[in-house]
């Protein structure tokens, strides 16, 4: 029995196919990266590209799904890579230890690429990335701030210029309108207000791609692993939504 026979039965074996021959490109492996980046391989997508510069470390335990015991101090880009190819030896996995600036970013997208999902929670480096998006024509799904958020009822999609609430988004929106860009990308969002006593400032604020390295640092920010989980898998199913034809879109 095909290990993609419950996705066969509810999509039909034309798009399993499909599925099996997109290439789709994810990056930040961290909370919400790591669960569409599980959606994903367990939908069946033959080629995925997975981006991150970052290594396991112990505050990641709360909410990432490649932070274990056994995996800290690892390349997130490596652990991740092992998981999708236990799920389906299959798939064809490609890793890139980079982190994202201007001068980086077309790589992410470069052909055959069929869509992005955007789940890096620095500004800078989002921007770049989604700019890179919009000027290649690649479908992308941006992940909005999940910090200091409990509740994932409050999660919804739309074109970033039509998001509300989320102060990252505002971020976003005025940094794109900068570039030129003032529509063609797809995020998803929360419409819960942040928590006012979690620790931090609003969230995601820093301009990082401008530094030659790994970004300025940023005070952390609280987070659950029941909301940044569900905007991964949420922000899988709207890439999935872009590469066939799902029911109900």
């Amino acid at each position: 029995m095909s290990r993609f026979v419950r996705t066969e039965l509810l999509f039909g074996r034309d798009a399993v196919e499909r599925l099996r021959n997109v290439h789709v490109a994810v990056a930040g492996m961290g909370a919400v990266g790591s669960f569409a980046v599980e959606a994903l391989a367990r939908s069946g997508v033959g080629h995925l590209r997975l981006v991150d510069f970052d290594t396991v470390h112990v505050s990641n335990l709360n909410r990432q799904l490649y932070a274990l015991e056994s995996t800290l101090d690892r390349p997130k880009v490596e652990v991740a890579a092992e998981r999708v190819r236990d799920i389906n030896p299959e798939c064809d996995v490609e890793v890139i230890d980079v982190f994202i600036r201007r001068d980086t970013a077309p790589r992410v997208v470069a052909p055959p690429v069929d869509c992005v999902i955007d789940a890096i929670d620095s500004l800078g480096p989002k921007i770049e990335l989604l700019v890179a998006c919009v000027e290649s024509g690649v479908p992308v799904v941006s992940a909005m701030g999940a910090a200091r958020k409990t509740d994932p009822l409050a999660i919804r999609v739309a074109d970033v210029f039509e998001s509300n609430t989320c102060p990252l988004a505002r971020f976003v929106r005025k940094r794109l309108r900068r570039r030129g860009i003032t529509r063609g990308v797809r995020c998803v969002f929360s419409v819960e207000p942040a928590i006012e006593h979690a620790i931090g400032e609003a969230e995601n604020t820093v301009d990082e791609w401008e530094s030659p390295e790994l970004g300025n640092a940023r005070q952390p920010l609280g987070s659950l692993a029941c909301v940044t989980g569900t905007v991964g898998l949420v922000a899988a199913r709207e890439a999935l939504a872009t590469l066939i034809d799902l029911p109900g879109t």
